[in-house]
């Protein structure tokens, strides 16, 4: 699923080729995502120009002004297996190619999305803190907000392990599951650990490992597992960085222990017993 460090690296690479451009024509090939289409989606967003692209969590949100109307905020969300790319006129469809936007600026931007569970609706800008998809989320990673007096109040009664917690858009955004695992070896936090039970000297280590490493996947252009691409098509290379991700039973690239893996609440989670030590 693309999570905060491919979603920021499409917005950035979107940004100075659609801001100041007029949408002239929308087509919507499939209206059935994970929630439906507006049938008035094309019509609302006609003429309008994109005024600026930012970002909550997970969602792109995409500024329109209107001519005499007020302005709309396009919502993306790129589900599982989504990408938003940009194309020349005359390019071929693909067959999950779902919604084209034909811009002033000359190029066509395009949503693909092969399992459909990607979002695309309409708010206006007074929803972007109140709307149900985005009412309920915690401080973004790199505000003011996440800091460790913060962690202690949030994670004070979590019971929970570390892993999961860290994973829940409620007490932090943007944390899936490859970079909390990431996060986790690079404090040096075992994820089987009581969440509330964490020192504030590990809080402060988890918030620090927590910014290097989206900051470090957002500089490499995403992770590419399955399906991203970013905006220009290709593909993200923070998968080649992987400390523990993704490698069980290879050396610990610091220690050379073989990393761990198993299920964890759901998920594949990945460690080293000798860099992550269990604290019973």
């Amino acid at each position: 699923m693309p999570e905060l460090p491919e979603v920021e690296t499409t917005r950035r690479g979107l940004l100075p080729h659609v801001v100041g451009a007029r949408i002239q024509h929308t087509l919507v090939r499939r209206f059935d995502l994970r929630e439906e289409i507006p049938a008035t989606f094309a019509r609302q967003i006609q003429g309008g120009e994109i005024t600026d692209i930012t970002r909550r969590s997970k969602y792109l949100l995409m500024h329109i002004s209107r001519h005499k109307k007020t302005p709309i905020v396009l919502l993306i969300h790129l589900g599982m297996s989504g990408s938003m790319r940009l194309e020349k006129p005359g390019f071929a469809l693909k067959k999950h190619d779902h919604v084209v936007w034909e811009l002033s600026s000359n190029q066509h931007m395009v949503f693909h999305d092969p399992r459909r569970f990607g979002v695309i609706t309409l708010l206006s800008p007074l929803e972007i803190t109140t709307h149900p998809l985005l009412a309920h989320l915690g401080p973004e990673p790199f505000s003011d907000g996440f800091n460790v007096a913060y962690l202690q109040r949030a994670l004070a009664r979590r019971t929970v392990a570390i892993k999961p917690t860290l994973m829940d858009a409620k007490i932090v955004v943007g944390v899936g599951n490859i970079y909390a695992s990431e996060s986790l070896f690079l404090s040096g936090i075992h994820p089987d650990t009581p969440a509330c039970a964490l020192t504030r000297k590990q809080l402060a280590a988890l918030m620090n490992a927590v910014r290097t490493t989206l900051q470090a996947a957002i500089d490499s252009g995403g992770s590419t597992l399955r399906d991203y691409v970013q905006s220009s098509g290709n593909t993200g290379y923070f998968q080649h960085s992987f400390t523990v991700y993704d490698r069980a039973s290879e050396p610990c690239v610091t220690c050379h222990t073989p990393i761990v893996h198993k299920v964890h609440a759901g998920r594949a989670t990945y460690w080293c017993e000798i860099c992550q030590p269990r604290h019973l």
